[in-house]
């Protein structure tokens, strides 16, 4: 049956909350016009609430809607049949919700709803005009996913998610034998993305896009009513909040490609990661401007540049990761739903209508009687402020490249401009000189802001730039750091670390909640030389000594055959040295989902094209007893797990499971690494070349050796041995009756250093001759024993050879990484503080002056006699 009424159901919710959208702008918009009357301002702010709280409902329920779709696999809906499968566990259905266009979307219109909600009742005097800004947006957003065709036009406004199946696919055969056709099973959700971070990551990054139109609408809101310089002190706490959401989403991002990506780091400065954090560095640029923007005119506009700013490059990175103008120079990013042309209005209007605002009102902000000196608090602010927006603008001149190809395609001309070949270096070189320059104003601002030094007195600066030299230089000299730009780069971190950390000490023991900017400023330092020495120093340890090709692919013979010489093969249960480790490759394991860790592949039978297996032998893992021979059990069946033993020369020994991943989405085998985690530097292990999992060997003719006892024969370059043949009561998976017999027989396959034996049987079960063969997967051969022959008491085996199982892989050592994550963490903390902080400031004025408000009401209240 399909289910028509829950996704009716939520179209039509998404129309009332676009039209609620509409109305509360109106209706907001009215109550906000300074020259209206106080009652009939009063009567439009209720209405405007009410539809707000009408369009929030709305908003709710298509967000239910849409998660019952999914949630209960109605797979006649497009979306659900794209984005889940049965197979999908329950953990990660709520991350196939926002993996297409559409579920983002709502995503973001959903924390619209939830920011809008919070402003409301926190902030009543700024409600008519912030939320005229709000609602407008919303409008926008829920344009997004309307899916209307306005009528005469044929214009298309939005992609729904309430789409059937045989909507958006009318053409396929089956719909024409069978209109009411449901698809058994869906497509399931990439398995790359089916991650515990992309849980958490998704949510916190578009957490982080849509606080970021809350100072944007507090700005807007300033200059409408002319409000100029007190929009900042609610805006600024909402600032911090962003900045802080929308960090720790792009910090997860990272860490999410580091741990399951094989590209050997956690920043790629791909486009789409590029566009999230542009935002960023001009958002924390605005921050420091809101600082000393009631004390500095010139501070005071330049926060009205940055706020809109942050919030249009928000539009702006949103038009070209789901416009599909980058193409394939990302693999983040959507493909093209029809939503270009959408997404380019929506940009153009803010920015027009802003920007117009903003010139509008420009000869009514105030100006600065004289020059800042260069011993001031601004000054330094205005330069840190600067170089961040200078770092943003480099970094988003380079990636939209493709979108000035589109623009000249648009007006007749072809630029055939393209995105630099090594991305990476292309960004490194001039960011590493920005952020050098930055952090050390970060120490140098602090001294200044702090009054610790000023025009004439800059002795303060001297103890902490002398200590940081003498750190430095003892670093450098214990870690080999030779390159000049690296030099610079540490040192400076090293300074910031110990000016803010001097600042940090004598403001504890004032009043503590005034450190989190200099406790923020730390973890950015630590953050600096996290990533110089795990990126700049990361070490290749699986140096390829053999002396032969790995492979003549171009991947592998780039560069001078860099992957060839960084890579080695490992053949099943055959040592091989690896620097001063001893890896042998131990065993291919799969995930089950109810049983911890991995199971060897072996031990089940995989179930193709489900997500099921079957147990060929009792499942035992940390004696504990999982299933019984036969049983079924569920597993991720496109996940591969390559068990690689680390033998330390202490004769520590560690294990490492790098995943292999079958994922067609992704163009056919992904490789993910896994991590082992030291004090002082992460051991990064990939498998970056394998046979697929799931295929069956490819097996040789046929060759038959008949031999005697003792006799030996050669084997595919194996000298073999028939030690014995010996009679056995057991075979696996055969049933022996009372007048059956069975033989064994003993083969021994020397193998340079190693020995083996096979042990193939040959069955008379029921008068009938049955043949167990025996396969050695570390040799790659098949042994079945063919005959008996009494006469001559010599024997047949049927052998068969097929490639041995050998993986190529590569490890890197990647030194102090630790330090990466702390100064995160440490950054955080920072924000944090910094953030409430500044909230309670805001609480504390805001309920002065609604005291001040209260007690003028009551001065004006008639006196009765």
């Amino acid at each position: 049956m399909i289910h028509t009424t829950i996704g009716s159901a939520g179209h039509l919710l998404v129309i009332i909350a676009f039209v609620t959208a509409l109305v509360a702008t109106f209706a907001y918009f009215k109550a906000g016009m300074t020259n209206a009357a106080i009652d009939e301002q009063l009567t439009w702010k209720r209405f405007a609430r009410a539809t707000y709280f009408l369009h929030v409902v709305a908003v709710l329920g298509v967000v239910f809607s849409l998660y019952w779709i999914i949630g209960n696999h109605y797979f006649e809906y497009h979306y659900a049949w794209k984005n889940s499968s049965l197979s999908l566990p329950a953990g990660y259905t709520i991350s196939s919700f926002w993996q297409d266009q559409e579920g983002s979307f709502l995503l973001w219109i959903f924390w619209n709803v939830v920011l809008g909600s919070i402003l409301i009742f926190s902030n009543r005097s700024w409600e008519a005009p912030v939320m005229t800004v709000f609602a407008l947006v919303q409008a926008f957003l829920t344009s997004m996913i309307l899916g209307v065709v306005i009528p005469g036009l044929d214009v298309k406004i939005g992609s729904t998610p309430f789409l059937l199946l045989k909507e958006v696919m009318p053409d396929i055969p089956v719909f024409k034998m069978d209109p009411n056709f449901i698809a058994k099973d869906g497509n399931g959700l990439n398995p790359l993305l089916q991650n515990y971070w992309m849980v958490i990551h998704p949510p916190t990054l578009f957490l982080g896009f849509a606080s970021t139109l809350i100072p944007f609408s507090f700005a807007i809101a300033g200059l409408w009513t002319k409000k100029i310089q007190e929009w900042i002190r609610p805006a600024l706490p909402w600032a911090l909040f962003s900045a802080l959401v929308l960090g720790v989403g792009i910090l997860m991002g990272a860490y999410w490609a580091y741990e399951t990506l094989n590209f050997g780091s956690y920043w790629n400065w791909d486009p789409v990661e590029n566009s999230s954090i542009v935002p960023w560095l001009v958002l924390v640029a605005a921050i420091h401007t809101m600082i000393i923007g009631r004390k500095n005119a010139t501070a005071l506009k330049t926060s009205f540049i940055l706020t809109i700013a942050t919030f249009i490059l928000v539009l702006y990175s949103t038009f070209m990761t789901r416009s599909g103008v980058l193409g394939n120079a990302s693999v983040h990013s959507f493909t093209d739903l029809g939503l270009s042309g959408q997404l380019l209005v929506y940009l153009l209007s803010f920015t027009i209508v802003s920007i117009g605002l903003l010139i509008y009102r420009w000869k009514s902000l105030p100006s600065d009687d004289e020059e800042v000196s260069t011993y001031s608090q601004e000054f330094w602010i205005f330069i840190g402020a600067t170089l961040l927006c200078l770092s943003g603008f480099q970094i988003l001149a380079t990636t939209s490249i493709p979108v000035y190809n589109k623009i000249a395609e648009a007006f007749g001309t072809v630029l055939n401009m393209a995105l630099p070949a090594d991305q990476v270096g292309h960004y490194n070189k001039f960011q590493l000189w920005f952020f050098s320059l930055i952090i050390i104003l970060t120490g140098v601002g602090q001294f200044f802001w702090w009054k610790r030094v000023g025009k004439g007195k800059l002795q303060g600066l001297y103890n902490p730039l002398l200590i940081a030299l003498l750190i430095s230089a003892a670093v450098i000299t214990f870690q080999g750091v030779k390159d000049i730009q690296y030099i610079v780069l540490l040192t400076a971190a090293i300074f910031a670390i110990v000016a803010n950390g001097t600042i940090l000490l004598n403001i504890i023991r004032g009043n503590y909640s005034l450190s989190g900017g200099a406790i923020t400023h730390i973890g950015i330092a630590l953050m600096l030389i996290g990533i110089l020495f795990s990126s700049a120093y990361t070490k290749v340890v699986s140096i390829n000594n053999s002396g032969l090709m790995i492979s003549r692919s171009e991947e592998f013979t780039n560069n001078d055959n860099k992957e060839n010489k960084e890579n080695i093969t490992l053949w099943l249960n055959k040592p091989e040295k690896m620097g001063e480790y001893m890896l042998t490759w131990r065993d291919v394991r799969v995930e089950p989902r109810h049983i911890p860790g991995y199971i060897p592949k072996s031990w089940v039978d995989i179930v193709e094209n489900d997500y099921h297996a079957v147990a060929l032998r009792d499942i035992v893992v940390n004696d504990k007893k999982y299933n019984s021979k036969g049983d079924t059990l569920e597993i991720f069946p496109e996940n591969f797990y390559y068990e690689i033993e680390y033998r330390e020369p202490s004769g520590r020994v560690f294990n490492l499971f790098p995943r292999v991943q079958i994922n067609p989405k992704m163009g056919g085998i992904v490789s993910s690494p896994d991590i082992n985690r030291k004090l002082d530097k992460d051991l990064y292990t990939y498998v970056s070349m394998v046979t697929n999992p799931t295929a069956e060997p490819v097996w040789s003719q046929t060759e038959n050796f008949t031999v005697n006892m003792a006799d030996t024969f050669f084997v595919n370059d194996y000298v073999a041995i028939l030690d014995n043949v010996v009679r056995t009561d057991s075979v696996e998976g055969v049933t022996l009756g009372a007048g059956d017999a069975a033989v064994k027989a003993m083969i021994r396959v020397l193998d340079n250093d190693h020995e083996f034996v096979i042990t193939p049987s040959f069955v008379i079960r029921d008068r009938m001759v049955a043949r167990k063969p025996e396969v050695n997967n570390d040799l790659g051969l098949r042994v079945q024993f063919q005959e008996i022959n009494p006469q001559t008491g010599q024997f047949t085996f049927a052998v068969n050879t097929t490639q041995r199982d050998f993986i190529v892989m590569k490890a890197t050592e990647k030194p102090l990484i630790n330090i990466l994550w702390l100064g995160t963490f440490v950054m955080v903390i920072g924000l944090v503080m910094a953030t409430i902080r500044r909230f309670r400031d805001f609480i504390k004025m805001r309920d002065r002056e609604n005291a001040a408000a209260n007690k003028n009401k009551d001065k004006m209240k008639p006196q009765v006699a």
